[in-house]
Parts: C-alpha cells; sequence; structure tokens
C-alpha cells in the first residue's frame, strides 16, 4: 500500500493521535466532500439547478410527512433508474466527477432516508407498545 508523509504542527498531531486508526477513511471522506464542493457543487445544491432527486427528497420532506409516510417513501422510478445508471457506470469505472458526485448525492440522501426511517419506525413501535400496555 503507498504511504504519504505529511508535516504537521505538534498540536494537530496531538488532535489527530486518536484517529491514527482511522486516519485513511478520514482522508477519503475529506476528498469525497471536496469532490462534492468542487468539481459539482451543481449536481448537488446549486440554487439554479439542484438534482432532480435532491428536490424530490426536500419536496417530500416539506409536506410535513407523518411517520407511517416516511416509512413509505421510496424514490421516483426515474430516479431509480438514474441510480442504477450510475452504479452500473461506476462498476465498470466509467462515472465523470460529476456523476461521481450524484452518487455520492444519491448515497447522502439513502443514509439520511434510513435514519429518518428508522427514528420514524421507532416512534411508531413505541407508541404501540404504549398502546398495548394501556
Amino acid at each position: 500500500m503507498p504511504q504519504l508523509t505529511i508535516e504537521i504542527s505538534d498540536e494537530l498531531a496531538q488532535r489527530l493521535e486518536p484517529f491514527q486508526n482511522q486516519l485513511s477513511e478520514l482522508l477519503t471522506r475529506l476528498i469525497t466532500i471536496n469532490l462534492l464542493d468542487d468539481t459539482a457543487s451543481n449536481v448537488v445544491a446549486s440554487s439554479t439547478h439542484p438534482s432532480p432527486i435532491y428536490l424530490e427528497v426536500l419536496d417530500f420532506l416539506v409536506t410535513r410527512p407523518t411517520y407511517e409516510q416516511i416509512l413509505a417513501f421510496k424514490v421516483s422510478e426515474r430516479s431509480q433508474a438514474q441510480l442504477r445508471t450510475l452504479l452500473e457506470k461506476n462498476r465498470d469505472g466509467n462515472l465523470s466527477p460529476s456523476e461521481t458526485a450524484e452518487l455520492n448525492l444519491f448515497e447522502q440522501l439513502d443514509a439520511l432516508m434510513t435514519m429518518l426511517k428508522a427514528r420514524a419506525y421507532s416512534v411508531i413501535k413505541t407508541a404501540s407498545d404504549s398502546s398495548n400496555l394501556a
């Protein structure tokens, strides 16, 4: 595996010491974030041309959905088809920088919706358990 040597301040070295086993992952995340910011900001959240999937999720969330609606939410077939295309290109190693950013956006939105669904399920389950006890 290639190695990278960099000079950092003593203060930064001390702050990074607890994370030394995670530095590779942290650098990967940092590069991904910079890729999103530098090469494809219009894909992620440009005020003039936001990504359709971004708008789709945003439009859903501003409706103040119920917990049940959150659990049932799925992106449109068009968005699912775009995701399949991006995943296929990714497997083939043919993603452009903007497509990489779009795929990363899909992953971030999927993580967000997964957390929302888990939270909604927990609330529904707790309410159901409480009503069964009464």
